[in-house]
C-alpha cells in the first residue's frame, strides 16, 4: 500500500511539474489580460466505454447551452464532451488549460469555437494568436478531424465587451485562417443572424435558439463522423 501511494504520489509532482513547466513557457514575455470572473466548465461523460466514436465541443457559453441538444442528437452515434472556458484567444491559460483536458481521451472529432471572450486583446492580436489555439489542439488530439464554428452575433453592442463590428472582423479572421488549414467551418453566426429574436439576453440565446444550433452542430459533426 505504501509502495502504492508513493508511485501516485510520484506521478502527481511529474504531472504537476510538467504543467507548470508548459505553464510557464506560454505565459512567458505575454500581457494576459482577463476578466473579472474567469471559469471552466469540463464535462466528459461515457469514458469508460469505447464502442462508439468520441466527439468534443469547445466554446463557451453558448458552446455549454446548445452541448445538451448535440449529445442528444448523437445518442446512439457518438459520446460528446465538452470543454467550455471564458479563457479567451490570446490568453496563454487557453492552452494550458487545452493541454490538461485534451489528452483525457481520444476524440474522434472536435467542434471549436473560442471568440465571445477576450474583448482586452485586439483583433490583430487575435489575429496573432489564433494559430496557438489550432497547434495545441492539434499536438494533444493528433487523430482528430476538426471544425471550427463562427461567432455569433450580439443583440446588443457592448462598448466594453462584443459589438458586432468586432465579432465579424474575428469571424473574417478566422474564417481566411481556418480556410487556408483547410478545416471546416460551421457558420453558426449566419445561422442565428437570421433568428435575433431567439436571444435571452444580449450575447445568449433561449432554449429554442439552443436547439436550433444543436441541430447544425449536430449536421456538420455527422458529416466528418461519416469520411
Amino acid at each position: 500500500m505504501l509502495r502504492a501511494r508513493a508511485v501516485l504520489l510520484t506521478a502527481l509532482v511529474v504531472c504537476g511539474v510538467s504543467a507548470s513547466m508548459y505553464a510557464a513557457a506560454n505565459f512567458r514575455n505575454r500581457k494576459v489580460k482577463r476578466e473579472d470572473i474567469e471559469w471552466t466548465d469540463v464535462w466528459m461523460p461515457n469514458m469508460n466505454r469505447h464502442d462508439l466514436p468520441r466527439v468534443l465541443l469547445i466554446g463557451d457559453s453558448i458552446t455549454r447551452a446548445y452541448y445538451k441538444g448535440v449529445e442528444q442528437n448523437l445518442r446512439g452515434k457518438a459520446y460528446c464532451a465538452r470543454i467550455a472556458t471564458s479563457k479567451a484567444v490570446g490568453d496563454p491559460a487557453l492552452t494550458v488549460e487545452l493541454h490538461a483536458f485534451l489528452p483525457e481521451a481520444k476524440f474522434d472529432v472536435i467542434h471549436f469555437n473560442i471568440g465571445m471572450h477576450g474583448w482586452g486583446y485586439s483583433e490583430e492580436e487575435y489575429r496573432k494568436h489564433l494559430p496557438d489555439l489550432l497547434k495545441e489542439i492539434r499536438r494533444d488530439a493528433p487523430g482528430a478531424k476538426l471544425i471550427w464554428a463562427s461567432t455569433t452575433l450580439v443583440r446588443k453592442d457592448h462598448g466594453s465587451g462584443p459589438t458586432n463590428d468586432r465579432i465579424r472582423a474575428r469571424n473574417t479572421i478566422a474564417h481566411t485562417y481556418f480556410a487556408h488549414e483547410r478545416i471546416p467551418i460551421d457558420d453558426l453566426s449566419g445561422l442565428m443572424a437570421a433568428h435575433q429574436d431567439l436571444h435571452s439576453d444580449d450575447v445568449h440565446f433561449n432554449g429554442e435558439g439552443a436547439a436550433l444550433q444543436a441541430k447544425q452542430v449536430t449536421a456538420e459533426v455527422e458529416k466528418l463522423l461519416l469520411r
